[in-house]
């Protein structure tokens, strides 16, 4: 069983982080998706950020753009030389790129994680559902979310300051770009989560024997 399948229980963490028109999922246009692949050294027992992809999505017809949202972030979203695509191709490219990783893992199912990651979800849900796509590898409703691992374990729910309290720096030239959103949130779970890796092996054996007794 590979470390990561045996970490998270054969769900696979994929760090992802969205810029959008607007806070509405059914009306509000999707922007830009950022993601992040993690890797798990089974020997160190840690979780690295390894690798990333960014798509600049078109808005769907007759999609909101909330002008304050846009003010945020700083995106045009129909800039001529603006690299987007249409939102349906953009998910069947990040689809790819997350069951390759669920293969590379021996993983099940991919479990969206980031900051507010509801939001995420929501918007996500949104477009698969206006795109009809079948095949949507993302658990329906699960997250992790470092909104809640940094208020539990640093007292603190901001992204940048939850960066700047562990030590990894903010830039905020960067902030609201989904690419570099999405790495920093991957950041602060993997040295999260390293952090209690302790915690986990205790219980590790205990969450085995419950998993066993289940299945009888």
């Amino acid at each position: 069983m590979s470390g990561m399948r045996a970490r998270f229980r054969s769900y696979l963490p994929v760090v992802i982080d969205l810029e959008t028109g607007g806070f509405r999922a059914e009306t509000d246009a999707l922007l830009e998706i950022g993601a992040v692949f993690l890797d798990f050294d089974a020997e160190r027992g840690e979780l690295t950020p390894a690798r990333q992809v960014v798509y600049q999505v078109l808005p769907f017809e007759g999609a909101r753009l909330d002008p304050e949202s846009l003010a945020v972030h700083g995106i045009d979203p129909f800039h001529p030389l603006r690299p987007a695509l249409p939102e349906r191709e953009a998910l069947q490219r990040l689809f790819r790129e997350v069951r390759q990783a669920l293969r590379a893992h021996d993983c099940t199912r991919a479990v969206l994680t980031g900051h507010n990651a509801s939001f995420d979800l929501g918007f996500l849900n949104a477009a698969v559902a206006r795109c009809d796509i079948k095949r949507n590898p993302f658990h329906p409703f699960s997250t992790f979310d470092t909104v809640t691992l940094a208020g539990v374990f640093l007292g603190q729910t901001v992204l940048a300051k939850a960066a700047d309290i562990l030590g990894l720096g903010y830039d905020a030239s960067q902030a609201h770009g989904a690419g570099y959103d999405a790495w920093i949130t991957a950041e602060i779970f993997c040295t999260l989560t390293n952090r209690i890796r302790s915690l986990h092996r205790e219980y590790a054996g205990r969450a085995a024997a419950v998993e066993d007794e289940r299945a009888d």
